[in-house]
């Protein structure tokens, strides 16, 4: 797909390249129904206005986007770290922008980068994100795309992952393997690939060990809030009573929670429930008891996924096919006191 221009625009819809600029500029000497037409065309091909200017001979802006969740996180805080060596190597700026895991700030953010021509994007998407229109159009314009963590598999781009299924399936058979049968889990969203895949490496795990699956020993941690939403899944647990003996959750984040309410309500940790994490934050070493988690290698995802950037925009840069690749990243299960 070729770049849009104003030209394109304006012999499509019969009217000047200079009406067509200030419709797009919003100037008032241009009818309403006018604008409505153009930004509805410009929308339709995907035109974005070049926002600085870019070096005429190789087109390239030696800037590469990258959209997450959430900056204010160890995992990507690591990932950051990973992504910036790499583009320092390569003299390369990074605009980091958070969606807040908002779907519709994700989209928009894909609008300014593009906007900004930059010469790729990375992205870990939203737990709200599943609708992919807003990737697909980063691809028809011929921007490079990589997505890492939170992925859309049906996305035809190049991704850096670990294999959360496996992941979760360790972490619950080490629990099992320790005499823990009542293993309750904390989820994610139903969203977010990464946390589907660990709920279904529970279940499985289950399974695969004589344990039936139950359904209502699976609890939802889908805000933004995630510490209070495990707070309050834990406290559910023991003032109704329900028979768990350890606790599997989607990220240390929420166990982190459950673990808060156990201690206030007396529950010895792991005597009475256990409770198991999942991306070895820092924090995870500093409380009280130690937490057991899924160590996810955050840096080395971003040295990856940038790597795997640099790779395509090179390989168009010489006219070359580009394949995408998908990295499978290796987890190990870190024990401490918890379980």
């Amino acid at each position: 797909m070729s770049e849009t221009t104003l030209k394109e625009i304006a012999q499509k819809l019969g009217i000047s390249i200079t009406t067509v600029s200030k419709a797009l500029k919003n100037y008032t000497d241009v009818s309403p129904k006018t604008k409505a037409a153009v930004i509805e065309l410009a929308q339709e091909l995907h035109y974005y206005p070049n926002s600085f200017a870019v070096n005429l001979r190789t087109k390239e802006s030696k800037t590469i986007g990258l959209i997450i969740p959430t900056i204010v996180h160890h995992f990507f805080s690591n990932v950051i770290e990973g992504i910036l060596e790499e583009a320092e190597k390569r003299d390369y700026l990074v605009i980091i922008l958070q969606s807040n895991e908002k779907y519709e700030l994700e989209k928009k953010q894909v609008g300014l980068l593009l906007n900004k021509r930059v010469d790729g994007i990375l992205i870990s998407l939203t737990n709200e994100t599943a609708e992919f229109e807003h990737l697909n159009s980063i691809l028809e314009h011929k921007t490079s795309l990589v997505l890492f963590d939170k992925i859309a598999k049906i996305v035809k781009c190049s991704k850096v992952i670990i294999d959360d299924r496996k992941a979760s399936y360790n972490a619950v058979t080490f629990l099992i393997k320790k005499g823990y049968k009542k293993i309750a889990h904390f989820r994610g969203s139903y969203t977010p690939q990464n946390s589907i895949d660990r709920f279904l490496g529970y279940k499985k795990a289950l399974e695969d060990h004589g344990i039936t699956y139950d359904p209502n020993l699976v609890f939802l941690c889908d805000t933004n809030q995630d510490l209070i939403d495990a707070y309050e899944n834990a406290k559910k647990i023991i003032t109704e009573n329900i028979e768990v003996d350890a606790i599997f959750a989607v990220s240390d984040l929420v166990a982190m929670g459950a673990m808060k309410y156990l201690k206030e309500a007396g529950i010895e940790i792991p005597k009475q429930i256990a409770v198991f994490g999942f991306s070895n934050w820092y924090v995870t070493e500093l409380i009280s008891p130690k937490l057991t988690t899924v160590d996810q290698p955050g840096f080395e995802m971003g040295l990856q996924t940038a790597s795997l950037l640099f790779d395509e925009i090179n390989m168009k840069k010489k006219n070359l096919p580009v394949t995408t690749k998908t990295i499978t990243l290796e987890t190990k299960i870190i024990e401490r006191e918890s379980t």
